[in-house]
Order: C-alpha cells, then sequence, then structure tokens
C-alpha cells in the first residue's frame, strides 16, 4: 500500500468526519478525560459479574454464531457508554446496523458516529483512522456480517497496531466476530453461544453461554446466564 496515498486519505477523511460531526459532537478528535475508571461497564450485570466489565486502553472481542446475543450485546455496551455522556463510534463492517434496534436499546444515535461501510479494508482504515485520533469512549467495529475468508485474512500484526494506538487512552475498542480473530491482541475475549430461547408473543429472554477465552482480569471460565431481549 502507498503510505503517501494512505495518509492523504486520512486526511481527507478525518476533515469529512469533523464536518459531518459539526456541532452535535464538538472535538469528537480530542481525548476524554484520562481520569475515567480504568473498567467499564457493558450494561448487561451478568457479563459484568463474570467479566469485572470492559479495559479502557485495551480490545475486547465478543464472537460466536448467529443468534448467539452478539448484536444485543453491542447495542447494550453502546447505550451504556451514551447513556453517561460518552461519544462513540460504530464501524458497521456491511451496513448492517439497524437505528431503530439501537433507540428500541436506548442508544443515544447523537452521540454516536455510524460509519457505514461495504468491505473490510474499508472497515479497518476507518477503525485505524478513529483510534489515531482519539475522543470515543467506544469504538465497535462490527464485522459479523462479513466473509470469514476475508476476516481470517488480517494478519494478528494489525490487531497489536490497534492496541497500541489506544494502550494509553480511555478508549474501548469492541471487536464483534463470528469465530475468535483478535486472539492475544485482546485483552479480554468473550465467546457467546445461545442454548434456549423463552417464546410469548415476542422473544421475551434467551439463555446464553459466556465463555471466557481470555482475560487480563479473571481466570478462563464458562458460565449461563439469561440474556434480556425486553425491559
Amino acid at each position: 500500500m502507498d503510505l503517501g496515498l494512505f495518509f492523504m486519505q486520512s486526511v481527507v477523511l478525518r476533515a469529512r468526519l469533523e464536518s459531518a460531526l459539526g456541532e452535535r459532537i464538538p472535538s469528537p478528535f480530542t481525548d476524554l478525560d484520562t481520569r475515567i475508571p480504568e473498567i467499564v461497564p457493558t450494561g448487561i450485570v451478568p457479563v459484568d459479574a463474570l467479566t469485572g466489565g470492559l479495559p479502557r486502553g485495551a480490545i475486547t472481542e465478543i464472537f460466536g454464531p448467529p443468534s448467539s446475543g452478539r448484536t444485543r450485546a453491542m447495542l447494550s455496551i453502546l447505550a451504556e457508554a451514551t447513556g453517561r455522556d460518552e461519544v462513540c463510534a460504530l464501524v458497521d463492517g456491511n451496513d448492517a446496523f439497524d437505528p431503530a434496534s439501537g433507540i428500541a436499546a436506548d442508544l443515544d444515535l447523537k452521540r454516536l458516529l455510524w460509519v457505514r461501510c461495504h468491505k473490510l479494508e474499508q472497515a479497518l482504515k476507518t477503525t485505524d483512522l478513529l483510534l489515531q485520533g482519539g475522543g470515543f469512549g467506544r469504538v465497535v467495529m462490527d464485522l459479523t456480517d462479513l466473509s470469514l475468508s476475508y476476516l481470517r485474512s488480517v494478519p494478528l500484526a494489525s490487531w497489536f497496531r490497534f492496541q497500541r494506538a489506544i494502550e494509553k487512552t480511555p478508549t474501548v475498542l469492541v471487536v464483534m466476530t463470528p469465530e475468535s480473530m483478535v486472539k492475544s491482541a485482546a485483552a479480554l475475549v468473550l465467546r457467546l453461544e445461545m442454548r434456549g430461547t423463552d417464546w410469548s408473543t415476542l422473544l421475551n429472554a434467551m439463555d446464553v453461554n459466556l465463555e471466557i477465552l481470555r482475560s487480563r482480569r479473571t481466570r478462563p471460565s464458562i458460565s449461563k446466564f439469561e440474556f434480556r431481549i425486553s425491559k
């Protein structure tokens, strides 16, 4: 890749992002107050009880098959952050995010930068820019709808590059994938698997197995809990 061209593209993209955000999110590329606690909640009580929360300045990877609660976990993480007046960014790998589902999960869309991508390269470049710029409490990469063959081609060095970009910042990078990709570059790796559902007229809840594959704070473990869909 031509690094000069990439730099120019990054400058242009940053200018466009700042222009698009306007007065809605002032100074989006300015670091948050570093006095913010190191660990932040996901908004899902059983998950926070098991993991202690998400580490700032580090990568958390959450993966699992379809219908395993990945999307609901992602929405909860973003809603929790925007509810605390933090600015978040969602790098939507395949333009799959439904704003209505975000509103239903109490996600404040006014504090969310939604970057709609259509291929892996766009998602990686955008995430790199956002992390280098700083100022976001959560940056979520939703790669769950992208081809596994493409995701497996991402070198481990790319994930470590992201880790180095945020290690001294209060940003939480959450990577959502269909299978584990980030490996040792992540401080926390969680696997979700649905075990059952509770139906009335609508889906009310699902039983989920949460497996902690990697954690710098807790021991690897497997736990089953009820994952609430509706309030």
